[in-house]
């Protein structure tokens, strides 16, 4: 208990210091968390590397880490957004910074052949998405009008996930694991930064097919945490709650080791944007992620090499064709709250342009010493752009367009007991 409470209070400091936005992501969750899981572009769940790997993509894989024994990880994402927007004929780019994203976790695998347990607890950044326009050409009003360009303009979410967890050797063939996860989230929507917290749970299970082929399933519960007092949805002076969910998820891989020094892994991923609270309210759709990734040992026991791809479509909807002129008509409820339709376009599609589809990710691990080493990677999310055709407040013509590519550095420390 002292432990998980001081993993927490460390990844809360650590996040107050990273205004989190998309991070190389599917939609607002993170493509894998750590150097070795996002050098690989997020494959890998039938054999984790590290510890933080496990804990997030498959608890039974605590069970059969590559080198045994207990182990500490400390990784740290830095993360670069390229964010553009369009409303009609005004551009804007959001607010460029470098965000912070950290990662730590500790394993305390089977002590002997015998046992059959193993343990761990992790403090992960998993999810954040934002913009900030404020003081662009986006930050104005309408034509000839006082009512602001778009809604949107500036949103900030991140949420931390504590991950403890366990796993369980059934027989040599077959291991079983279970993480549970407990968010804190802070979600700011230009009126404050409020905040929830949510609770999941993670079955795994992996199966060792053969000497050079693993299989495994994940399924992780959706999550929901409540934000009260967010933002005024509706224009009536009174500022609205908004419950977001994450999404359920199933995850199947698959790892095949042809020789020692070679690893090449596969993950197909299902997530289930259309049914969690919040994000089916404002348009979110179902989205499958598939990839790959290999692995390899250029100097054995010293230095070994990674790289990934993934794709999952884009699961923000294109409403082209929406009216949101200002008739008591045109708008959407949103949790018992009704929005202009306009404004309910440029708040889902200029605030949350969770649209990139294409991830590459390169990586490295050297070892500093039989029991410690340095992880290092990069991953590029490609450029997608998404646009939509309606009228605005005022009945105008209107194209609503969002951008997005993704750059992040991955830095690592592992050490073994």
């Amino acid at each position: 208990m002292t432990r998980s409470h001081s993993f927490f209070t460390l990844g809360t400091a650590l996040l107050a210091f990273a205004a989190a936005a998309q991070a190389s992501t599917y939609g607002d969750n993170l493509l894998g968390v750590g150097p070795s899981a996002r050098s690989l572009a997020g494959n890998g769940s039938a054999a984790p590397q590290d510890a933080l790997a496990a804990l997030t993509g498959n608890p039974a894989g605590l069970d059969g880490l590559p080198a045994g024994g207990a182990e500490l990880d400390v990784a740290a994402t830095f993360f670069l957004p390229h964010v553009t927007a369009q409303v009609g004929a005004l551009t804007a780019s959001s607010a460029s910074k470098t965000y912070l994203i950290p990662g730590l976790a500790y394993v305390v695998p089977r002590p002997g052949k015998e046992e059959p347990w193993s343990f761990g607890v992790g403090a992960v950044g998993v999810s954040g998405l934002g913009v900030d326009y404020r003081r662009t050409s986006l930050d104005t009003t309408l034509a000839a009008s006082p009512y602001p360009l778009v809604a949107g303009s500036y949103t900030q979410l991140q949420i931390l996930d504590v991950v403890p967890a366990a796993a369980y050797r059934i027989s040599p063939d077959w291991s079983v694991g279970l993480a549970g996860h407990a968010d804190y989230g802070r979600l700011n929507l230009g009126s404050g930064t409020k905040h929830g917290f949510g609770y999941g749970v993670q079955p795994g299970v992996t199966f060792r097919a053969s000497e050079h082929v693993s299989l495994s399933f994940s399924y992780v519960s959706s999550l929901g945490i409540n934000y009260p007092g967010v933002t005024d949805f509706d224009g009536n002076g009174t500022a609205d709650s908004l419950k977001l969910a994450a999404p359920e998820q199933y995850r199947f891989g698959l790892a095949y080791h042809p020789v020692p020094e070679l690893l090449l892994v596969s993950d197909v991923q299902r997530v289930n944007w259309g049914g969690a609270t919040g994000y089916k309210d404002f348009g979110w759709q179902n989205q499958t992620v598939w990839g790959a990734g290999l692995q390899y040992q250029a100097i054995p026991g010293r230095l070994t090499v990674r790289a990934g791809y993934s794709y999952g479509g884009n699961p923000v909807k294109e409403h082209n064709g929406f009216d949101g002129t200002g008739s008591p008509a045109n708008v959407t409820n949103v949790q018992g709250k009704w929005i202009n339709n306009y404004y309910y376009e440029t708040f889902r599609l200029i605030g949350f342009p969770a649209i990139v589809e294409q991830h590459l990710g390169l990586g490295l691990s050297y070892r500093l010493t039989p029991a410690s080493s340095l992880d290092f990677g990069y991953t590029r999310a490609f450029r997608k752009t998404v646009s939509e055709q309606g009228k605005n407040l005022l009945g105008t013509s209107v194209t609503l367009s969002s951008g997005l590519s993704e750059d992040s550095f991955e830095l690592g420390w592992v050490q073994h007991f």
